[in-house]
């Protein structure tokens, strides 16, 4: 039987969870799947059997399942919380109207199309950053247990905007236009940290902070308040200046499996990581995996404490690199000393290219905005046409995007075919003796014009986005009719068209 508190107690007594009609629910379906049966007076068994069923879906060891368990949540919290076309309130479509005038561009009107443009920005945005709270608490490194998950996905469903001024979130409303909050893995695991262990036997040790911030900090923990408490863990956050994360000199500390957390936790604290690790029950648990490496830079004393890369072991294999640039990449100028280090391990070549592509970006990254031309490979690296940029981060590395803001593929589809602007075909009608690139709709006239011109080697219906890929399909030998050949075909999932 699951231990049953504090997680139960503390949901009950939150937001009276026992009695919702979810719970209800899921209680039933309990009794349905397995037979048992959970008496409605039990509030414990009631919401533990609510939260073990989000347990099983987010841990399922089929990865099919569990991608399609977490999907299933995802598209259930877009239902309820993410903004609906008809409640963006019209003073949103004003307040455009009145910046646009601000910015020289006269009084305008927004047409349906712009108005469909708007609308689905916003809705996108929400998705996106409520996406990243259940990806992550989803995810092996939120080894939180579910109710302390439970309690922050909750909490972030009712927060708006972060006022800078007043510090603090704003409540979230129904006709609220704003994302979701921005994931902090680093703030997230103190306010984590501290509920865990005011409602644990171990105690909250405080002696590190000032005087005057123990006193606030405790009077927010009185009040669990997650709202308040990120915010201020966010403010307590600092992330390393551009002159520190220019010093690569340092060393690398190894923190042995199994050993107290303590010291790696109170090392990366303050430090704006945004690793989880910066949680000493996300850092135990990661310890009773296998040893943890983190670089740390020179300070300007010269001692080695600002953290900078972190090499997680799971065994004696790597499990995880991380950063402290966006989505916990590595920042442009650790590179060869991450690369370095990871030789000295069985799987280090598999992060080779991790590290040669991070490389790569950042080279790019430095020629634009030197306003440099970039190489036709360098072209083909950026927009991705023989493979994805990998980097260590959760998702992609901010500064793909960003750089491609800055190109125009139509300009650039020349450099990367070798060929002039004349030599690209945009319809079906340009295609001609001269035509080495065909970029635009595809269809079977399209197709069947194009084989008759075999010097185009590249297709396209958008570059660089939309690849058209051209294969020879083989059969079994024993196939003699166009019947039975259809028949393969379609059995191994490849279809024909008319």
């Amino acid at each position: 039987m699951p231990e049953l508190s504090p997680g139960p107690d503390f949901l009950k007594e939150k937001y009276n969870l026992h009695a919702s009609p979810e719970v209800s629910a899921s209680a039933h379906h309990t009794e349905i799947t397995t037979g048992e049966e959970i008496p409605e007076t039990d509030a414990q068994a009631l919401v533990q059997n609510y939260l073990d069923r989000y347990s099983e879906a987010i841990s399922d060891p089929d990865q099919a399942r569990r991608e399609h368990n977490i999907e299933a949540i995802k598209r259930m919290l877009h239902s309820h919380f993410v903004i609906k076309p008809s409640e963006i309130p019209e003073a949103y479509f004003d307040h455009q109207r009145q910046m646009a005038r601000e910015q020289g561009h006269g009084d305008i009107e927004i047409s349906d199309e712009m108005h469909r443009q708007l609308t689905e920005v916003i809705i996108t945005d929400q998705e996106s950053t409520l996406d990243k709270w259940v990806d992550y608490l989803s995810s092996e490194d939120a080894t939180y247990p579910m109710w302390l998950k439970y309690y922050a996905i909750r909490s972030v469903l009712g927060m708006g905007g972060f006022d800078k001024e007043r510090h603090a979130f704003s409540k979230r409303s129904k006709g609220t236009t704003k994302p979701f909050p921005d994931l902090n893995r680093e703030a997230l695991a103190y306010v984590l940290d501290a509920i865990e262990k005011k409602y644990s036997e171990q105690g909250i040790d405080l002696s590190q902070m000032p005087e005057d911030e123990q006193k606030q900090f405790e009077k927010l923990l009185d009040s669990e308040n997650f709202a308040k408490l990120y915010a201020w863990a966010i403010e307590k956050v600092t992330p390393a200046s551009v002159e520190q994360i220019t010093i690569t000199e340092g060393k690398w500390v190894k923190y042995d499996k199994g050993s107290d957390a303590t010291p790696l936790v109170q090392s990366l604290q303050g430090h704006g990581t945004g690793w989880c690790t910066a949680g000493e029950s996300t850092a135990k648990a990661q310890l009773e995996g296998g040893d943890f490496y983190v670089y740390y830079s020179l300070d300007q004393q010269g001692q080695p404490t600002i953290p900078r890369a972190a090499i997680r072991m799971q065994g004696d294999q790597i499990g995880e690199v991380r950063g402290i640039a966006a989505e916990q990449n590595l920042d442009p100028y650790i590179g060869d000393v991450v690369q370095a280090k990871m030789a000295e391990f069985p799987n280090g070549k598999l992060y080779e290219k991790k590290v040669a592509d991070m490389k790569e970006l950042t080279i790019i990254n430095k020629k634009t905005k030197a306003g440099e031309e970039l190489t036709k490979d360098e072209l083909i690296f950026l927009y991705e046409i023989n493979g994805k940029i990998q980097g260590f981060g959760y998702q992609n590395d901010p500064r793909i995007a960003e750089i491609r803001a800055t190109r125009n593929p139509k300009e650039d589809a020349p450099i990367v075919f070798e060929c002039s602007h004349e030599e690209i075909s945009y319809g079906l009608s340009s295609i001609n003796e001269k035509t080495r690139a065909y970029i635009g709709e595809w269809s079977m006239e399209v197709f069947q014009k194009i084989r008759n011109y075999p010097q185009i080697k590249h297709l396209y219906e958008s570059f660089p986005d939309k690849k058209i890929f051209m294969q020879s399909l083989e059969t079994d030998a024993s196939i003699n009719s166009v019947e039975t050949a259809e028949t393969a075909l379609q059995e191994r999932n490849d279809y024909l068209s008319s």
